[in-house]
């Protein structure tokens, strides 16, 4: 029997046929930056205030300026100790008054009494507009922008369930491309949305979509490259998302309008569907459905664009995985080591989610040129992957996993406290916990798969992401409703998360050079698999030597 990484050895581990196929789907990566975080753009809440129309017409008629129709409309309020407009009150002031002057330096109307908005809301944003903005949604109703954000991390907890059984059931090709059509029809319809109820069902069918889609590509690429390429691979994959970040803000500054906004987002997902011609099927995921004959033909066309040519071993080509035990969830908790790794591995993959989202969502909220703090803060992002390749075989995994949470948690609490007088040290600050965040991100994705045994590997990695989509839907109330009581207060509990998952991740063994472990007991006893290794090595070391004495020639004894 002959297994598809034995195949790979004669059809090339990462030849021209898997580089096309993994530049394909790099492309993947790149909107789904703009549908998990595009709400800082499409849900941004510019400066704004009560509308009041009887001070629109006498704006009109006396010529006042913005300014002074504002001042003349909404109080001053305390905020933060500091006199401020009020956003979501208004005098209450007969404006249809003859006695009423046209000269708006002489009218006082500070003891004029208050009431709420009664007319809706003006907004300076001249020239654009994003949902909040279009519907209102501020003082009162401001809680229902976190529901756009909340909505997409349902979907995306759904659907990667849904699609990974999909991905099982149907293969990996057939989900991502049905994905890439939900997507689609999803984000046009999410586009134009007649009113924000609407706007929020579309929103979780579009997630439902995205997050699967993505995931079946990344398994799609994983499984037809060889073992030592899979690491490296998925880093990079995972990369091209901070080359979507880098592109959102400059689509956001030349596209005014949140709808059309969308509609450029999900175009390539409609392009996506033409991969149908150029990406093959998984040929281990044939394997495992029995039909060899169209993992054999897939396999010898790799092959052939990669220019190696095949033996006869491709006819006894079988599913090395064929024999493997059916996995449960209980396989996660039931044994002391499983379930500690279950534990602190599901609590990683929320404090990503929650600490990567809220940092990115805050810069929404800070007030300064968004556009140009998010292109900034995105840059960041790439070290993280090059960091990543670079420690991880020489460190190892544990402490530069641990030190990511760690740097994003410092940089968090020193962030929060660093006055607003020193911008670009608060900027920097800022950016060194992103660089840390998006590390540890990036870093939980591949240290989960070396924590499971093999038959229970996929459903561990599953079970333990699914805490990345509660996390996801948590960021947007954390971050927006805390903002409320003190801007900063959020990256104190983002300072707090990160630093526990920092110390949990310590608690967990180093992988660097370990087997991948293939049953429990290679987990709750590890010393067996050192022996093991061990074993190996030395039975390694004999055989050179016994080869040397069997093949002397008699002549020389």
């Amino acid at each position: 029997m002959t297994s598809f990484d034995d195949i790979l050895e004669e059809a090339g581990k990462f030849g021209r046929c898997q580089k096309r196929i993994f530049a394909l789907l790099c492309m993947v990566s790149m909107p789904w930056a703009g549908v998990y975080v595009g709400i800082v753009f499409q849900g941004f809440t510019p400066d704004h205030w009560c509308r009041d129309s009887g001070v629109v017409q006498r704006r009109q008629a006396c010529g006042w300026s913005l300014a002074d129709s504002r001042r003349l409309t909404v109080p001053l309020v305390n905020s933060s100790g500091v006199l401020q407009p009020s956003t979501c009150e208004q005098y209450e002031v007969d404006w249809n008054a003859t006695s009423l002057t046209c000269d708006a330096q002489e009218l006082d109307l500070s003891k004029t009494p208050v009431t709420g908005c009664k007319d809706g809301w003006e907004y300076d944003y001249p020239g654009r507009q994003s949902f909040v903005t279009e519907f209102d949604l501020v003082c009162s109703d401001a809680w229902l922008v976190d529901m756009y954000q909340a909505t997409l991390n349902v979907g995306f907890l759904v659907g990667s369930i849904a699609i990974g059984y999909l991905a099982d059931r149907f293969g990996r090709k057939m989900s991502f491309l049905m994905s890439n059509l939900l997507n689609g029809i999803a984000g046009i319809l999410v586009a134009v949305a007649p009113d924000y109820i609407s706007l929020l069902i579309f929103r979780t069918l579009y997630g439902f979509g995205v997050k699967g889609g993505w995931v079946a590509g990344y398994v799609l690429i994983t499984e037809i490259v060889g073992v030592e390429f899979r690491r490296t691979v998925g880093v990079v994959y995972q990369m091209f998302f901070s080359v979507g970040i880098l592109f959102l803000p400059l689509l956001a500054y030349y596209i005014s309008d949140w709808r059309w906004l969308q509609v450029v987002i999900t175009v390539p997902y409609i392009v996506f569907l033409s991969y149908y011609w150029f990406i093959p099927e998984s040929p281990r995921w044939l394997l495992s459905q029995n039909k060899k004959s169209k993992a054999v033909e897939i396999t010898e066309a790799m092959a052939k664009e990669n220019k190696m040519t095949l033996s006869k071993n491709i006819e006894t080509l079988a599913d090395d995985n064929a024999d493997t035990c059916t996995a449960s969830f209980m396989d996660l908790i039931r044994t002391p080591k499983m379930r500690k790794h279950t534990f602190i591995l599901s609590y990683n993959w929320f404090t990503s989610a929650v600490v990567y989202q809220g940092l990115i969502m805050r810069l929404g909220i800070l007030g300064g040129n968004v556009y140009i703090d998010f292109l900034i803060s995105g840059l960041v992002e790439f070290p993280a992957a090059f960091l990543i390749l670079f420690t991880i075989e020489r460190i190892g995994r544990r402490l530069p996993f641990a030190t990511a949470n760690f740097v994003a948690g410092a940089s968090c609490f020193i962030t929060a406290f660093i006055p607003e007088s020193m911008f670009w040290t608060k900027t920097v600050v800022a950016c060194i916990g992103r660089l840390g965040i998006t590390m540890a991100f990036e870093m939980v994705v591949f240290v989960n798969t070396e924590l499971y045994p093999t038959f229970v590997r996929n459903l561990g990695v599953s079970v333990c992401s699914t805490l990345c989509d509660v996390g996801g839907i948590v960021a947007p109330f954390l971050l927006y409703r805390l903002a409320v009581i003190w801007l900063e207060l959020p990256l104190i509990i983002f300072g707090c998360l990160a630093f526990l998952a920092g110390g949990l991740v310590l608690l967990l063994p180093e992988t660097r050079g370990v087997p991948l472990p293939d049953t429990i007991d290679d987990i709750e006893f590890p010393d067996r698999i050192k022996e093991k290794v061990h074993l190996n090595q030395q039975l390694t070391n004999l055989l050179p030597n016994n080869d040397v004495s069997t093949n002397k020639d008699p002549a020389t004894v």
